[in-house]
């Protein structure tokens, strides 16, 4: 009877524990906004604050780069509608069948496009393998997310394997003005060196990419994010903030066809920017596995004050027990660990464990993909909290 009654204790507790150890919920609590890796936009703000100027920002946060005079005359092809079924696009406007036709049907009213066949049709107006778009001086056209007011719109199918043939909208205008003018990566009230940096720094960004066309997309660089933000006439427009953007871009230029961006060895370098840090930018390798002499880790506190970064200086998220499950592919999480971390203190990647003892590692890259993690500072170790001295930043700028 003893045992009997031992095997029944066990086989409760048994029953009872995984339910028991299986949390509703997580709470991860970390600082910091994006990837980490090159100029820290709220480190950017806080040294103009200081008194720095955008040449001594930059040349912190990319250290043996330079800021020198470039030639950025070239004409820059912008995506403003990725692998779309339907596009609207507003405004008055001149439709072309082609790029290269001289007729033209005038438009005064909202048109959709949509994939007709193996063409893109225009409602009455037929349908073409793809439509230009051309506005008079003065006036601008729209597309969900992007007000244009400069140079061109085109309207293409590509396809796409396993989708058929889709939409890429494409906005062609001049690179050194017309573009950097539409690039809302920060607020435009921010303080005039802070701003300037962040116009080399995208000017730079954009030279880099125009290489070649991307033939998933039709363009040098996307509108979103994942390259950097455009939004066209919008940033300029911007009620009572919009001039002062648009005067940073102008303090950049040397002339009407050279401006200032970030160089290595005399070519624009692989720049990249991101809004705040755990307290320390990061290294290029431990990121994306390729190291660069100027992505290199310096201090960020700036990051970490919360009147810079009321948002993000400290954030916290509550996980919900299916969605952590379901990022690592178990059929529960009892608990998670990070299981490699940069000299940072970032994570690289995590480790999960289910109430029966499976485990699954991801990078940290999915990790904060699938939760929606703001950055890869969390549940830091108490090590990494101070920042480091901050070194001196050196002025190698021409200026104009």
């Amino acid at each position: 009877m003893k045992r009997i009654f031992a095997l029944l204790v066990l086989l409760t507790i048994a029953s009872v524990a995984p339910a028991a150890a299986v949390p509703s919920t997580f709470t991860i609590k970390g600082s910091g906004y994006g990837h980490g890796v090159g100029l820290s936009q709220i480190g950017a703000k806080g040294q103009a604050l200081e008194g720095k100027s955008a040449a001594q920002i930059l040349n912190y946060y990319f250290p043996s780069a330079q800021v020198t005079p470039v030639s950025d005359s070239q004409t820059i092809r912008v995506n403003v509608g990725h692998q779309l079924t339907t596009i609207k696009v507003s405004g008055n406007f001149r439709l072309y069948a082609s790029e290269s036709d001289s007729v033209y049907q005038s438009v005064s009213r909202a048109q959709t496009f949509a994939i007709v066949g193996n063409q893109i049709g225009a409602g009455d107006y037929g349908a073409a393998d793809s439509w230009t778009i051309r506005w008079n001086d003065g006036s601008s056209v729209s597309v969900p997310g992007v007000t244009m007011h400069y140079g061109y719109l085109q309207i293409k199918p590509i396809y796409v394997k396993g989708k058929g043939l889709l939409i890429e909208a494409t906005n062609t205008l001049s690179l050194h003005d017309q573009y950097l003018w539409g690039v809302s990566e920060v607020p435009s009230y921010w303080p005039a060196a802070a701003l300037q940096a962040q116009v080399i720094a995208s000017r730079t960004y954009a030279l880099s990419r125009m290489g070649s066309i991307r033939p998933d997309c039709d363009c040098n660089i996307y509108s979103s994010k994942y390259d950097q933000v455009y939004i066209g006439y919008a940033k300029e427009s911007e009620p009572k903030y919009g001039s002062l953007w648009t005067s940073a871009v102008m303090a950049t230029d040397i002339d009407s066809s050279h401006a200032l961006a970030i160089t290595y060895n005399g070519q624009p370098i692989n720049v990249y920017f991101f809004s705040s840090s755990g307290g320390a930018t990061q290294l290029s390798k431990d990121v994306w596995g390729t190291a660069y002499p100027y992505l290199v880790s310096v201090p960020d506190p700036w990051s970490l004050d919360k009147s810079l970064n009321p948002g993000y200086a400290n954030w916290s998220r509550v996980v919900k027990q299916a969605d952590i499950a379901a990022a690592f592919g178990l059929p529960n999480v009892a608990r998670y660990v990070v299981t490699g971390r940069t000299l940072t203190g970032s994570a690289l990647a995590v480790t999960a464990y289910s109430s029966a003892g499976a485990s699954a590692k991801i990078s940290v890259s999915a990790f904060k993909s699938k939760l929606k993690l703001p950055s890869s500072w969390f549940d830091l170790p108490a090590s990494v909290q101070v920042p480091l001295p901050l070194p001196t930043p050196t002025d190698t700028t021409t200026s104009n």
